[in-house]
């Protein structure tokens, strides 16, 4: 069955179910397999144009081909400390898969494998399509075997602003005349550019501080994803390291209620310059892969699983422009 005719099929479960327990039967609901057995067009784009990422047996995330020599654009906070990167191209496995290039700001890495004969993706002309359009991306994969499910774009196209605003990830001592280190955040870019406890920091991109204050204000206009030059002394030595700056809200805050009840989102949800919403069900190893229209075209590629009810993709517009940079 053609995926045009679903409204028609979910339609019907209704009126049948309405009859009974006033709930859909468990297959006709979004992910259920008749509903899922509706879009094998999508799912056949998917197989050839989408890549499972992975550390050796764990699945990590999902990624984009867009040549067939081997490019991929997947999510990189996903795949960030991870040594041994294998890539599955429909059937065909690939180790040692390469990190050749990033862009911080929109959270996108672009992966290079020995390929060649590679189906890249199509991408649609525009985004910009009405809410309640009906979208498909990728679902579990069972090994090989890629899993299409569907949903619904839910908002119009907005940027998602860092939540709390940008931080280095790292909280300093209050009771000391320098700018000292007392903590590191172990998600942060400041662990990852190797500040440590002790640490005092000096300059932020070439300017003199001394002050939390000095620091607040050169940092206040700063974005998640974007990256910073820290200077620091350890042990009366002086160092430069570039710092990427994550949300603070997602470094230091709680999880709130609906937050317990949405499962496995992404360490990475906010902080995207703009961004499609849709509704297809997922966790944070679903993020990385197309987001597909009826006719199997790329209209973006979903970057954050934001909470039980949001998922976020980079419409394609931005994800055709961080594709052409990235490859050069």
């Amino acid at each position: 069955m053609n995926a045009k005719f679903f409204p028609i099929l979910l339609v019907l479960g209704l009126s049948q179910s309405v009859q009974g327990v006033q709930s859909l039967e468990s297959e006709l609901r979004k992910n259920g397999e008749t509903v899922v057995a509706v879009f094998e067009e999508q799912r056949a784009v998917l197989q050839k144009s989408s890549a499972v990422i992975r550390d050796g047996r764990k699945e990590l995330a999902y990624g984009v081909v867009i040549s067939a020599d081997g490019y991929i654009l997947t999510k990189a906070s996903e795949i960030a400390k991870i040594s041994a990167i294998s890539v599955t191209v429909d059937e065909a496995k690939f180790d040692n898969a390469k990190v050749v290039a990033t862009d911080a700001a929109w959270d996108v890495a672009l992966l290079k494998i020995e390929a060649q004969g590679l189906q890249p993706i199509q991408y649609a002309s525009s985004s910009d399509i009405p809410q309640g359009t009906w979208v498909v991306a990728n679902g579990a994969t069972s090994g090989s075997r890629r899993r299409a499910l569907p949903g619904i774009i839910s908002a119009k196209p907005r940027e998602i602003p860092a939540h709390g605003g940008a931080a280095l990830g790292v909280v300093l001592k209050s009771k000391t005349k320098a700018l000292e280190i007392e903590e590191v955040n172990e998600k942060s870019g400041a662990q990852e550019a190797g500040l440590q406890k002790g640490d005092v920091i000096v300059m932020i991109d070439g300017k003199n501080v001394s002050k939390i204050e000095e620091m607040a204000a050169l940092m206040k206009d700063k974005k998640a994803g974007s990256t910073v030059k820290v200077t620091y002394k350890r042990a009366g030595k002086e160092d430069t390291v570039d710092v990427r700056l994550a949300a603070k809200g997602e470094l230091f805050a709680q999880k709130s209620r609906n937050d317990q009840m949405s499962g496995d989102y992404s360490s990475r949800r906010t902080g995207f310059p703009r961004v499609i919403q849709h509704d297809v069900l997922g966790n944070k190893e679903s993020t990385g892969g197309p987001l597909l229209n009826l006719e199997g075209l790329c209209i973006g590629m979903n970057i954050a699983r934001a909470d039980r009810a949001q998922s976020f993709a980079i419409p394609v517009e931005e994800l055709k422009e961080i594709a052409a940079r990235l490859m050069k």
